[in-house]
């Protein structure tokens, strides 16, 4: 994934939550709508996960140093799991609390103002949905032929698949509001807004914990794709390296690969030999995958290993 083509996700999703907020806290203070609230809490939550995404990727930047040797790529997946924390709490709970809360003591939408909650909805989709757009256009280089799912299941950088289920997920959530809302001016029965309201709470909830699971593997250490792996193995090969006996790789960023293998050189090699032969194949490793930025490599015999 291009960092800039995340940002320009992230900026773009931050720029729409903010105006969306704004309006959907208008709407609830003017209706008192309970589906309004839980939106405007939704947006702000995401406006605040946007502006975490931005802090990880410029902590993530800075240089190694003696008490990190291998550098702060991995702030981005901390960030992002922060996220996936406010989205479950500030977010999916509070959406919760307030059904709970609007169930207990229904009212409906009354006054000369009801008609605020649907514009406001209808104009939140629109900016919603060009937020989304762009996420969509920034993955597909990313994406390749996999499908959406495995997208964002499966790749190492977190800001996208995190800006592609908050955009969707806040979408749905919209959705859901015109439906409380909608049902609630028609009968007249608030707790049609309530229901709206833990629906949005119980969708935030789904994709908080969906995100969890995976910046949390992410966080822990993932070792790269399978693709990424056969390239290393290939270019490992050859140049005075027999075999590979043990390879291990590890993501210590979404563009940092660690790289450790255990490779078999001819018994006869001598000192220089092999180091040539090591030297020969970081070079070619780092050719196949840029992202390989820590080789570490340890020659032996394969018949000393077997024994």
């Amino acid at each position: 994934m291009s960092t800039k083509g995340g940002n320009r996700a992230i900026i773009a999703a931050l720029a729409a939550n903010l105006g969306i907020a704004v309006t959907k806290f208008v709407a609830w203070a003017l209706t008192g709508s309970s589906s309004m609230l839980a939106e405007g809490v939704h947006s702000v939550a995401d406006s605040g996960n946007q502006l975490l995404l931005l802090l990880g990727g410029r902590r993530a930047v800075r240089a190694a140093d003696a008490e990190h040797p291998f550098g702060y790529g991995r702030a981005r997946y901390f960030y992002a799991f922060v996220v996936s924390i406010v989205l479950f709490t500030l977010g999916g709970l509070f959406a919760l609390y307030e059904a709970w809360h609007k169930f207990s003591d229904p009212h409906p939408i009354e006054g000369r103002w009801w008609w605020v909650p649907l514009a406001v909805l209808a104009l939140a989709i629109v900016m919603e949905g060009f937020s989304l757009r762009t996420a969509v256009h920034e993955s597909r280089p990313s994406k390749g032929e996999q499908s959406w799912w495995s997208f964002i299941t499966t790749s190492k950088s977190p800001e996208l698949p995190v800006i592609l289920l908050e955009d969707l997920g806040a979408l749905v959530g919209l959705v859901l509001a015109g439906f409380g809302v909608s049902m609630t001016l028609v009968t007249g029965d608030g707790r049609w807004d309530a229901i709206g309201s833990a629906a949005i709470g119980l969708l935030l909830v789904a994709i908080a914990a969906i995100l969890a699971r995976e910046t949390a593997s992410l966080l822990l250490g993932e070792s790269a794709g399978p693709g990424v792996v056969a390239a290393v193995r290939e270019a490992l090969v050859g140049g005075g390296v027999t075999s590979i006996i043990h390879l291990k790789t590890l993501h210590l960023g979404p563009e940092e690969l660690l790289v450790v293998a255990k490779i078999e050189v001819p018994s006869a090699a001598t000192a220089a030999d092999v180091a040539e032969a090591i030297d020969g194949a970081e070079r070619r490793v780092r050719e196949a995958v840029p992202i390989a930025r820590v080789i570490y490599l340890e020659p032996d015999l394969r018949h000393a290993v077997a024994g």
